[in-house]
């Protein structure tokens, strides 16, 4: 094991698996029905799963062992209710770890080494390829898509949770992680009924909102403030996919009515954002005409959200409003505070009214399916079906007239939608 290795492993020790073991303690302390009983159980379970393996018994043989000798359960509900419980338990610890990874992570990791882009921008000025390095952003691109499948997903109670829990952790307040693990051990972590597509896309929207939008704007605006002229052609090198809503061939629930109402809110969620941007740069930007011009943009913004009110807002709007405040700041104010409006132009700018480009997706089947149901019904696609590929692709290329949806039902007519 070389140096490096080795300080690693002792800096996650000592940041991670020390607190881990302190605060896992508590667990066992929390004023809950047989929470105590159910820690101890499972460190007898471990040991117990351990030698059992070593002697080459089954998982059952393991189990009843367990019961055996270390219970004096007997019904099969009593077995069962311990080993639920016993999920339960470990699902929590395994929060707390995950928690405490995420406090910990700038500890652990060397946020400016190789591989960062603090790294990489000492880099290109060291080896003076600053012109190089402009010219590959200009058509660089990164593009995360965000993913869904039912079981990825805590409750948005749980999240909520386990966000103030990691910030409770990093900033080493005891009190606050005490309370926030009683709230854990009585909040539930299964959901009470299958999650929608709707559902999975909420879940997801919800780390839109806490992490890609101040994360992702970090990365652009670094990129911005060291090669300016990537923006020259508004290439914002980073944007966002998403999955939930659309995926028509992974998830056979998801027709045009979830599509539009998952478009509908990641709308919604980045006009939220940004309206509570405007909130935070209100505090500070108190000088004289800057005021006005956020007061209105924040109506404005609020109406949206709300759907109240006549002035529907464009990309185009905020930017331009923005512009005129970074304008008043930066020629009548010193350039006071010009940073916040500076990010809040970049947000913009990364994720302009939508937060992220919805993937649609249908298996070429159903597509194949609704093209020949046209054939038959309408003449727009005469012969269609017996053409060859390279002739369909011609034929579908170059139409200039629309299937009439009304002669369709089904999955047909939500396609054509």
């Amino acid at each position: 094991m070389d140096y490096r290795t080795s300080n690693s492993l002792e800096q996650f020790k000592t940041y991670i698996g020390l607190p881990f073991q302190l605060y896992n303690s508590l667990f066992t302390s929390l004023p809950f029905h047989k929470i105590e009983k159910t820690g101890i159980l499972l460190s007898l379970f471990l040991e117990n799963c351990i030698e059992g393996y070593d002697r080459g018994e089954s998982p059952t043989e393991i189990v009843e062992h367990f019961f055996l000798k270390h219970t004096t359960y007997i019904e099969p509900a009593e077995k069962i209710d311990l080993l639920f419980r016993f999920v339960q338990y470990v699902e929590r610890q395994i929060v707390l770890f995950d928690a405490l990874e995420d406090a910990a992570f700038t500890q652990v990791n060397d946020v400016n080494g190789s591989g960062t882009l603090k790294y990489l921008g000492s880099e290109v000025f060291q080896r003076n390829v600053y012109h190089q390095m402009e010219e590959k952003l200009q058509e660089f691109a990164v593009r995360i898509v965000l993913t869904a499948h039912p079981t990825q997903f805590y409750p948005g109670p749980v999240l909520g949770i386990i966000h103030d829990l990691s910030a409770a952790l990093k900033h080493n307040e005891a009190n606050k992680v005490n309370m926030y693990l009683q709230q854990l051990g009585k909040t539930a972590f299964l959901n009470k009924s299958k999650p929608t597509p709707f559902d999975e896309a909420l879940s997801l929207i919800w780390f839109l909102e806490h992490v890609f939008y101040s994360s992702t704007a970090k990365l652009t605006g670094f990129l911005r403030n060291e090669f300016p002229t990537i923006y020259a052609n508004k290439n914002t090198a980073i944007s966002l996919g998403f999955w939930p809503g659309g995926d028509r061939d992974g998830n056979p629930n998801v027709n045009t009515t979830i599509t539009l109402q998952v478009a509908a809110a990641l709308r919604a969620s980045i006009i939220k954002c940004y309206y509570r941007d405007i909130q935070k740069m209100k505090r500070r930007l108190t000088f004289k005409g800057i005021e006005e011009l956020l007061t209105e943009l924040e109506m404005v913004l609020h109406q949206n959200i709300s759907q109240q009110g006549s002035i529907v807002i464009t990309e185009e709007n905020i930017l331009t409003s923005l512009q005129k405040v970074r304008d008043i700041v930066n020629n009548e104010h010193g350039g006071l505070f010009i940073f916040l409006v500076d990010d809040l132009i970049c947000k913009v700018q990364v994720f302009g009214l939508y937060f992220a480009s919805l993937d649609i997706r249908q298996e070429s089947s159903i597509h194949s399916k609704v093209l020949e149901e046209i054939a038959v019904r309408e003449r727009i696609l005469e012969d269609y079906v017996a053409l060859t590929a390279a002739k369909k692709i011609h034929k579908l290329s170059r139409l200039s007239i629309a299937a009439d949806i009304s002669l369709y039902s089904g999955i047909v007519q939500d396609t054509l939608l």
